[in-house]
């Protein structure tokens, strides 16, 4: 990382990190150029080991491009506010993020309610949601195994 002064080393702080993210961008191999796409997500921990959970639809070209290469770049970010320094003339941009690597895969039909819980849980959920099971029979859960990840911070000076 280049500036290391931005870095967040702290495994917890880059799961704090996580938590306050809504959108989980996914990059893929493409045959031509590189494929990105916002995904909302769940998360589960166990002691360093990190994995996301994202739905969709049965087809489409995220599983092609996964067929293919399982591997991929995540990124994920919040906390944006423009800083404007009057004084010295200048701007940028407040942020949090976390970028990381890891193989995805289908999660199995077995699975597949336990995934939709963790991704729920993610997000507000009113009381007393209860899935459609004509939906949950067509959605598709894949989950990302996280090989590795760094975390890093703009604050305001």
């Amino acid at each position: 990382m280049r500036r290391s002064d931005r870095e967040i080393r702290d495994f917890d702080e880059i799961l704090e990190v996580m938590k306050k993210c809504d959108v989980c961008r996914i990059a893929m191999q493409g045959d031509e150029y590189p494929y990105v796409i916002p995904l909302n997500f769940g998360m589960a921990v166990d002691g360093q080991q990190v994995v996301l959970y994202f739905h969709g639809a049965q087809t489409g070209m995220k599983y092609e491009l996964l067929s293919k290469n399982n591997k991929v770049c995540f990124e994920m970010d919040c906390g944006h506010m423009l800083f404007t320094d009057m004084e010295k003339g200048n701007c940028t941009m407040c942020y949090e993020s976390v970028i990381g690597y890891g193989a995805v895969e289908d999660v199995p039909e077995e699975e597949k309610r336990e995934a939709l819980d963790i991704l729920m849980e993610h997000y507000p959920v009113p009381a007393g949601f209860h899935y459609n099971e004509a939906v949950v029979a067509q959605t598709r859960v894949l989950k990302l195994t996280v090989e590795s990840m760094t975390g890093k911070r703009r604050e305001k000076k």
